[in-house]
Order: structure tokens, then C-alpha cells, then sequence
């Protein structure tokens, strides 16, 4: 089966996107990431998150959350935030961050 989109949810609901250019050194780079992916799970309200990297090394990670209280438990949450200052320190070379409220939300899937 292939990889699918996540889902279009009925509005509105929120959307992260964290677009960012990785230093040389990852050490300890994927298990973070993995941990975080396993604790943003646990966050009630989220809905789901997509990575994409182009080869010049852009990364975009984009996470979606059903409203402000779910985005602002993951933006508090204490390891999540040990792990950005981290990333800051060794991991990235730039980055931004966009929040922003989905106001429509459709998709498409080809039927088998």
C-alpha cells in the first residue's frame, strides 16, 4: 500500500509547519525525532503530521491539530521543548515555524 496524505478534517483545525536546513551533525538527530513523533501522539487534538525533505536538504515537517489548547500542550510540553533547544544548539542551520487556522480542508483519493 502507499504512503497517503493525511486526512482533510472538517474545519477548522490547526496546521504547523516546520520548513528547516539540518547542520552536518544529526547525532541523536532520529531518535529525537522519533520520540517526538511518539509523545505528539499522545497530545489530545492531534490529528496527524507529514515529512517531506527536498535533495538540496530542505525539510518540512507539517502537523495538524484539531485547536489552539492541543498546539499550546505540545508547545509546553517539557521534553518537546528540551529537544528544541537542542536542535538549536546542534541539529539545525535555520528554520521557521508557521501556524496557521485551516479554514477549508478538502482531498481525493483514486478508488481501487
Amino acid at each position: 500500500m502507499s504512503e497517503q496524505p493525511v486526512e482533510a478534517f472538517e474545519p477548522p483545525y490547526y496546521v504547523t509547519v516546520f520548513t528547516s536546513v539540518k547542520t552536518p551533525d544529526q547525532d541523536g538527530y532520529a531518535e529525537t525525532a522519533d520520540r517526538m513523533e511518539e509523545l505528539v501522539q499522545s497530545i489530545p487534538g492531534y490529528l496527524g503530521m507529514e515529512h517531506a525533505q527536498n535533495p538540496g536538504g530542505i525539510g518540512i515537517t507539517v502537523g495538524y491539530f484539531r485547536d489552539g489548547e492541543a498546539l499550546a500542550q505540545w508547545r509546553a510540553n517539557e521534553e518537546h521543548r528540551a529537544a528544541q533547544k537542542r536542535g538549536i544548539a546542534e541539529w539545525y542551520e535555520s528554520y521557521s515555524l508557521h501556524i496557521a487556522k485551516v479554514e477549508r480542508s478538502y482531498g481525493f483519493t483514486r478508488p481501487d
